[in-house]
């Protein structure tokens, strides 16, 4: 006979459902996000943009650098006032010039000057706007490679997005997101490209953000980690169907996709918008969900409903990103496509390269204490994300460790597989030399 506690009916004077716990916990970190987040504060985790117009005999460029992450750079504060003080915006000139230049493919620079210098608020942020001229020695534009690490040079996690439109007007189509591992535009043609080649610039876009984003390539982590735990044969060792497995990671990727995949229109199509605040503190807390739901589950199979969940905001991250590019509707539709496809193959990368160590180690005695390690670590480092993005603390300490993830994640990978096998190896060994019987 069941007890009260046992009763799917129970209610509050009996131990809480799976469903339940997962709904309380949830419930108190959206508190906390919406409590510790400051009515008016910066976008932590700004972008800048460079946008080409190609004219016939030199290329202009709108350069918007945000104010946050200028003052991360130099180690000071800009405002919208100080920042145009006659000698800090000459130095800002002097310091955006002697990062960007172009060069044809005879090798030859061409003369670039850097102008202007204007406060516009773009997406809720504070950006200081100048203005470059690069004007080739033959006196024609062709192409050319342009390179550029304004801002990047000091702060290995900002970001740079090349966009470019031929004769002064029409749409920008993106070229390139720039960061530390890449500062140059190998080639910018002369030429307007066609339309296949915004789509699979859109394509690398998708790609190299969510590979560059730390927070969403540990969600993914965070939630493939509890796959192989279908049953257990006794108290520390799960018994893995890795067909079951297959299917469960399915779902989570699946669930995950549809997520993003929905807000990511909506946002971009501008029917859904949310403070740029709100939704990285919102990515930063659906990584410690997912993290605290790998050490112990919150809710029977919850990665599923996590993914679903959690996806509409990460999905909604992925639209601001669109947003900032400025695209027009007939523009956006080719780069949304080619966008989303750039992150599923990213999404599908990386389980193809987890997903069969993470099968094989969870044969071993070793797995529940590397899963709640590496959970740990996580919730650790979602933590930290929180705090910075809700605006408790100024500094994120742990930000290093972060970026190993996405710094060396081959390396990772590698050194995970070897970890693996090591451990498959080690028990097989000491199996076959216990005595039987």
């Amino acid at each position: 006979m069941r007890s009260a506690t046992d009763s799917p009916g129970a209610g509050g004077r009996g131990t809480p459902r799976p469903g339940r716990r997962f709904l309380a916990v949830l419930g108190v970190l959206i508190t906390l996000v919406l409590g510790g987040a400051p009515p008016a504060s910066a976008h932590p985790i700004s972008t800048s943009a460079v946008l080409l117009d190609l004219g016939a005999d030199e290329v202009t460029a709108k350069i918007e650098l945000p104010l946050d992450e200028l003052g991360s750079a130099f180690g000071r504060t800009y405002t919208p006032s100080n920042v145009l003080d006659p000698a800090t915006i000459t130095g800002l000139r002097s310091y955006v010039r002697a990062h960007m230049s172009a060069t044809d493919p005879g090798d030859r620079t061409w003369v670039t000057t850097v102008t202007g210098g204007m406060v516009e608020n773009i997406d809720g942020i504070d950006h200081l706007v100048l203005d470059a001229t690069l004007t080739p020695s033959t006196g024609t534009v062709g192409d050319f490679t342009l390179d550029y690490d304004a801002v990047i040079d000091r702060l290995a996690s900002h970001r740079v997005f090349v966009s470019a439109r031929w004769g002064h007007s029409g749409d920008y189509t993106t070229l390139v997101m720039l960061s530390w591992q890449r500062q140059s535009v190998p080639v910018v043609s002369a030429a307007a490209p066609a339309s296949t080649d915004g789509f699979l610039s859109a394509v690398q876009l998708g790609v190299e953000h969510i590979s560059g984003g730390s927070d969403h390539l540990l969600f993914l982590i965070m939630l493939l980690l509890p796959a192989p735990l279908l049953a257990k044969r006794h108290r520390w060792v799960p018994r893995t169907d890795p067909r079951r497995a297959g299917w469960r990671v399915v779902h989570v990727v699946t669930a995950f996709a549809i997520g993003h995949s929905i807000t990511l229109a909506l946002g971009a199509l501008g029917l859904v918008h949310l403070p740029t605040r709100l939704v990285e503190s919102g990515i930063a807390l659906s990584v410690l969900v997912s993290a605290i739901h790998a050490i112990r589950p919150l809710v029977r199979r919850g990665e599923v409903l996590i993914a679903g969940t959690f996806g509409l905001l990460h999905g909604l991250a992925f639209a601001a990103l669109l947003g900032e590019l400025d695209l027009s509707r007939a523009n956006l539709v080719v780069t949304l496509l080619g966008f989303n496809a750039g992150i599923e193959l990213t999404q599908l990368l990386v389980v193809a390269l987890v997903m069969p160590s993470l099968i094989m180690l969870s044969r071993t005695v070793i797995y529940p204490y590397w899963r709640i390690g590496v959970a740990a670590l996580g919730a650790l480092l979602a933590a930290a994300w929180l705090a910075e993005r809700t605006g408790i603390t100024s500094t994120n300490p742990v930000e290093p460790v972060s970026d190993v993830l996405v710094d060396h994640p081959l390396v990772l990978a590698a050194g995970f597989a070897a970890l693996a096998l090591t451990a498959v190896t080690t028990q097989r060994i000491r199996a076959s030399a216990r005595p039987s019987g």
